[in-house]
C-alpha cells in the first residue's frame, strides 16, 4: 500500500504537483481496475454499473465536491478514513459524483479521488453525477477543460480524454439492503426493477433511467412529476419516491445534486437526505457537508440520519 496514499497531507500535496503523464497514467489504471469490477468484490456485490452493500459496518457519503479541495480534505481528515482503511477496519467511503466543473482544483480533487480508488478499490465507489455524464447530458457550462488547460497546459486534452473515458465506469446507484439507495440525482420515475439502475447507462437515450439519475430533483406538493428548468430530467413528487423505495425494499434515498446553504436537506416526509459538500461560489452555500454512519444501525427515515451528518 503506498504510504502516500495512506498520509492525507502528502497525498493533497501531490495532488498539487502531479505532471501531465502521472495524471493521464492514473486515469488509465483507475478506468482498467473498475472496468473489472464485477460480481463479488470484498463485502460488496457488483452489478453492472450499480454496487450492492450489506447493511453492515461504517460508510462516509461525500456529496457534490465541484473542484473543491478544500472541503475533500477536511472529510478526509474528520472521517479519518485513510487510518481506518490503513488499518483494515473496511469503512465504505462513496462519492456521489460532480468531482469536477465550477471550481479551480477541479484536477486536484480528480486526482486525490482516483489515488484513493487506486489504493482502496473494495473500500470506494465512485459514483457518475450528471457533470461526468455522456455527452448529450453533459451539464453546461461545462469547464473542466478550462481547469485541465491551466493546470497541464497546452497538451491538457489528453488528461481531458482520459476523464470523458472514465465518466462511463462510475456507478450509477449503490444499494444497501434493507437500508438505503444512493443516486447522484433523483428517482429513475419509469424504473420497474433494480436492472433499471444496474443497467441504465446502457439504456440511455432509449429510456430515460440514466437522465433522471443523473440530473431530477425531489418537488414538494406534487404527484408525479413535471419537467424540470435545468432542462434535463424531472421533478418528481412524493408518491414516485415512495413507490421506488417501496419497489428496492429500502428505507429512504440519499443522494447529492442540489446545493443547500447548510450542506444537506431532507425531502419527502424524511424518504430523501441531500448531501452537498462544495462550499462557496457559485452556490454561495454557508456549509458543506458529509454523512457518517453505521450501516448497521436501523434508520427509518432521513431524519434519524440528520445527527450524523457531519458540517464543513
Amino acid at each position: 500500500m503506498s504510504t502516500e496514499a495512506g498520509n492525507l497531507e502528502t497525498l493533497v500535496s501531490s495532488s498539487r504537483r502531479t505532471s501531465l503523464n502521472e495524471f493521464v497514467q492514473l486515469t488509465d489504471r483507475v478506468v482498467h481496475t473498475l472496468s473489472k469490477e464485477s460480481g463479488q468484490m470484498g463485502n460488496l456485490m457488483i452489478i453492472g454499473r450499480m454496487v450492492k452493500a450489506p447493511p453492515q459496518g461504517e460508510t462516509i457519503v461525500v456529496g457534490d465536491l465541484h473542484g473543491d479541495l478544500e472541503s475533500l480534505r477536511q472529510t478526509l481528515k474528520a472521517s479519518d478514513f485513510l487510518q481506518k482503511a490503513r488499518r483494515g477496519e473496511h469503512p465504505l467511503l462513496i462519492f456521489l459524483g460532480d468531482y469536477g466543473d465550477r471550481g479551480i482544483n477541479s484536477p486536484e480533487v480528480y486526482y486525490i479521488v482516483l489515488r484513493l480508488k487506486e489504493e482502496f478499490p473494495e473500500n470506494v465507489v465512485l459514483m457518475r453525477g450528471n457533470h461526468e455524464g455522456p455527452d448529450d447530458l453533459l451539464a453546461s457550462p461545462h469547464d473542466l477543460p478550462t481547469h485541465l488547460h491551466n493546470r497541464f497546459g497546452e497538451n491538457w486534452s489528453s488528461a481531458y480524454l482520459r476523464l470523458k473515458g472514465l465518466f462511463k465506469y462510475l456507478y450509477n446507484a449503490v444499494s444497501v439492503q434493507e437500508r438505503c439507495v444512493l443516486l447522484h440525482g433523483g428517482v429513475p420515475s419509469q424504473a420497474k426493477r433494480l436492472d433499471d439502475l444496474a443497467y441504465a447507462h446502457l439504456k440511455h437515450p432509449e429510456e430515460n433511467h440514466l437522465e433522471e439519475i443523473l440530473w431530477s430533483d425531489p418537488e414538494e406538493g406534487i404527484t408525479g412529476t413535471l419537467p424540470s428548468p435545468r432542462g434535463a430530467g424531472r421533478l418528481f413528487g412524493e408518491d414516485v419516491t415512495t413507490r421506488f423505495l417501496k419497489m428496492l425494499n429500502v428505507n429512504l434515498l440519499i443522494r447529492g445534486h442540489e446545493p443547500s446553504d447548510s450542506g444537506f436537506k431532507i425531502n419527502h416526509s424524511g424518504r430523501i437526505l441531500t448531501l452537498f459538500s462544495r462550499k462557496g461560489e457559485p452556490y454561495f452555500n454557508r456549509q458543506g457537508a458529509f454523512l457518517q454512519f453505521d450501516l448497521s444501525s436501523q434508520v427509518d427515515d432521513a431524519f434519524q440520519l440528520q445527527r450524523f451528518v457531519r458540517p464543513l
